[in-house]
């Protein structure tokens, strides 16, 4: 009995140091983070990129340059290597430059537009749109420019806008911009808050840049739109759309990160452009104070309509990234943001490097369960650390520039024009066939009961 006795403690001995053990390992595995160290930064948006291009194949012999695999859509890509170009800005590390520049070049469209026509059946005003934000960040932050022969990132950015805004709808809802770009498509009654915000965004950021009144006009015209038709809340929170068949008058009051990010860096770029008005500057500080919902524990940001419930899907798991990309930018272009993003940023970025404590120091989801990995895997979970990160090297940079401050990308004002949307894709050149239409309502059928599933929960 005793010897049994000794051997029994000594089985919970082992069993207890293994798991001492374990955990030692999974806390060192975690990402090390000195927010007041350039050196420290670097290395874990270092480790946060590399973990995210493991997805990406399309640089590889026999695949397609700017296409992640299932079940990742081709708008996420462009999110993507809009993280890359903002990674090679903070930190001056080129050795991803040129699988950035490969995809951003090879997935513009025969107009030099971002309208690729091997995705029509899902083409959206904002899968568009992220696109052409990562073309307009490659021209303020100079990133190489492409070779001469090849369209450049300022006549980018600018053939997205000169798309989009011919489809300004005036026959519902006194305007805005649908959600999908062809009728085709379902969902093409949805006036969706992103597609419209990404629209401000771009057309604010090329005012600045390029000095044009027309762009910060446009501006205007859809911040008054988005704040009438009542997808601004009177708490400052952006909702998620509405449907133009009711004449926009009811709305789906889902909140996303992104959504609010859009709008913030597009306000500060319009606080920029007009010379610091108070308007503008009451506008952004007033989006500030709605990024509360998005902080809920300890200034740790969360994708509140999916994280509590651990129903985000593939695309939500990847909006963390553009608000803290945007906060970033912002903290730049208007400093008076500083003090009021900085702890929501520091906060949010020591969280997520606990969770970067995967295999492989792979990141996860959840940042505000403050302690280890949570499990969730993927470029949204890496692109969303590697955000975080990389952003607390604002006050190292050079300022992003624009065409009197140094700026280097050349611009075509008349880019991306000339053509309709169907002849810029080919519709007209080819007949909509059956499978085609059924493809596209069953995809976005799917994406449509994802999001009123999203509401469900996010209730419950």
């Amino acid at each position: 009995m005793q010897l049994l006795s000794l051997q029994t403690q000594c089985s919970w001995c082992t069993i207890f140091l293994s798991a001492t053990l374990l955990g030692a390992q999974m806390v060192q595995a975690s990402i090390e983070l000195d927010l007041d160290n350039q050196e420290s930064i670097k290395k874990a948006a270092k480790t946060a990129a590399s973990g995210m291009l493991q997805y990406y194949t399309g640089h590889r012999p026999g695949d397609v340059p700017g296409n992640l695999p299932d079940p990742y859509y081709w708008w996420e890509t462009g999110a993507m290597f809009n993280a890359m170009v903002e990674y090679w800005y903070y930190t001056g590390d080129s050795q991803w430059n040129d699988i950035t520049t490969q995809a951003l070049l090879h997935q513009v469209g025969p107009e030099h537009n971002y309208m690729e026509p091997n995705q029509t059946r899902t083409l959206g005003n904002d899968d568009q749109a992220f696109w052409g934000l990562a073309a307009m960040a490659a021209a303020e932050v100079k990133f190489p420019n492409p070779p001469k022969d090849k369209p450049q990132w300022l006549a980018l950015a600018q053939g997205v806008f000169n798309t989009q805004y011919p489809r300004w709808d005036n026959k519902s809802c006194h305007g805005g911009l649908k959600w999908q770009v062809f009728s085709f498509n379902n969902g093409y009654n949805y006036k969706n808050t992103v597609s419209n915000g990404c629209f401000f965004n771009l057309a604010a950021r090329l005012a600045v840049y390029t000095g044009n009144q027309s762009y910060a006009d446009w501006a205007e015209k859809t911040w008054d739109w988005v704040y009438e038709v009542g997808l601004i809340s009177k708490e400052w929170q952006f909702f998620d759309g509405t449907d133009d068949k009711n004449n926009c008058t009811e709305l789906n009051h889902i909140r996303w990160t992104y959504n609010a990010g859009l709008f913030l860096l597009g306000a500060a770029h319009m606080y920029h452009f007009t010379d610091r008005s108070e308007v503008w500057k009451t506008r952004v500080e007033n989006i500030i104070s709605g990024l509360d919902i998005f902080f809920p524990i300890g200034d740790i940001m969360s994708e509140v309509a999916c994280e509590p419930n651990g129903k985000c899907n593939v695309d939500q798991r990847s909006f963390k990234a553009y608000l803290s990309r945007w906060m970033s930018h912002t903290i730049q272009i208007a400093p008076f943001t500083k003090d009021l993003l900085m702890p929501k940023l520091r906060a949010s970025a020591e969280a997520a490097a606990l969770q970067c404590s995967g295999p492989d120091n792979a990141c996860g989801l959840r940042w505000n369960r403050n302690e280890t990995f949570d499990g969730s895997t993927g470029v949204g979970e890496q692109m969303a650390a590697l955000e975080i990160f990389q952003g607390h090297l604002v006050d190292y940079v050079d300022k992003r520039v624009s065409a009197n401050t140094g700026g280097i990308s050349e611009g075509n004002p008349d880019a991306g024009t000339g053509k309709s949307d169907e002849d810029s894709v080919g519709i007209h050149e080819r007949v909509i066939s059956t499978a085609d239409r059924v493809g596209a309502g069953l995809l976005t059928a799917f994406i449509v009961i994802g999001s009123i599933s999203a509401v469900y929960f996010m209730a419950v």
